[in-house]
């Protein structure tokens, strides 16, 4: 068993048709790949209700996706793009600041006012979180959340590539978002639908809510070779007490813990770790890892040598997860954000 891992070991070649660029034409009409024995078994997500037990608890993120990606141009007239990944303080009092990430030719200035589409401003204030910060610091010139939900667009994956639309302002959200901060949906929930939901419900499943806010890290490329060498971007996120309570109460009766999505792993085994009161994380689950909380992973197909990929393989074990993807290649199964699912159990 490989226990030692480069990060050339979570590579494999996708053929680029097998990337999904728009959803399902219902939101559970996805497959499922059943991947938590050896043999794996493909499935339709609406199976999902069968597959669990009375008494199990099903932990959703309950983020909302924000439209978060802006545009605008310099005084010079050059075209550039902001994505808006936190609000630092949505108060006109706190001045309007935002931390985003900014494409554009040549950067300007702090103090520079940006005129942006619609007709507000951004005044760049420096870097964020520090001066040699990755993002950049704004103050914009009215609340942040109404401005971007005014004239912002949905913050579509880099791998889809047609612009967004009603479609996705619809369907790259959770049919049970309601805590805005997101500029990438937690994609494994997209499936649920509330007949899913329902059934769930009446089969006995228990459910329960955290919320992390997916940041645009989420698709930063790994660069090292050495995987320790890289650095996780941090994320928002809470675990609430009654969680907490739930997921106590699931142990005692001997339910299992259904994590849906690595966004929802990450949030239950940092509190586990640090507390609830830990309110940002950066932890970097890679083979080794010890899980405290989760017992099944219900996901989506994950890019090549990404930090997901490196999670469910921390999860569910190196060898089985690329047997697994080896298997929904062949299968035609449709992958990364607006693509199918599997259903993984925690190696021994």
């Amino acid at each position: 068993m490989k226990t030692l891992f480069s990060l050339s070991d979570f590579d494999f070649t996708l053929p680029g048709e097998l990337i999904a660029q728009h959803p399902a034409a219902e939101r559970s009409a996805s497959r499922l790949l059943d991947g938590r024995s050896d043999s794996p078994v493909d499935r339709r997500f609406t199976e999902l209700p069968d597959l669990l037990q009375p008494g199990d608890l099903l932990v959703l993120n309950d983020t909302q996706v924000v439209k978060a990606r802006l545009f605008g141009q310099k005084s010079s007239g050059g075209r550039l793009e902001l994505l808006i990944e936190r609000v630092l303080s949505p108060t006109p009092e706190a001045g309007h600041e935002v931390a985003a990430h900014m494409k554009v030719s040549k950067k300007p200035l702090p103090g520079a006012v940006l005129q942006m589409d619609g007709g507000f401003t951004a005044t760049l204030l420096g870097r964020w979180p520090n001066e040699d910060g990755p993002l950049y610091r704004f103050a914009m010139s009215s609340d942040p959340y109404a401005l971007m939900a005014s004239h912002g667009h949905v913050p579509l994956p880099p791998y889809i590539t047609h612009t967004d639309s009603a479609v996705d302002e619809q369907r790259y959200q959770t049919v049970f978002a309601r805590n805005p901060g997101a500029v990438a949906a937690p994609t494994a929930a997209l499936h649920f639908d509330e007949s899913v939901l329902a059934r769930l419900a009446a089969r006995g499943v228990q459910r329960a809510t955290v919320t992390l806010h997916v940041g645009a890290g989420t698709f930063q490329p790994v660069k090292a070779e050495n995987i320790a060498d890289h650095v996780m971007h941090f994320e928002r996120f809470e675990v609430p007490q009654a969680t907490l309570q739930a997921i106590q109460d699931c142990k005692a009766r001997g339910g299992r813990v259904v994590a849906v999505g690595t966004t929802c792993v990450r949030a239950l085994e940092s509190a586990a770790r640090f507390g609830p009161d830990y309110k940002d994380t950066n932890i970097f689950i890679t083979p080794g890892f010890e899980f405290q909380v989760v017992d099944l992973l219900l996901t989506n197909f994950h890019l090549p040598k990404s930090t997901l990929m490196m999670l469910v393989s921390a999860f569910a074990g190196y060898e089985h997860i690329m047997a697994l993807y080896r298997h929904a290649i062949n299968r035609r199964y449709r992958f990364f954000s607006y693509g199918d699912a599997m259903l993984l159990q925690r190696s021994p």
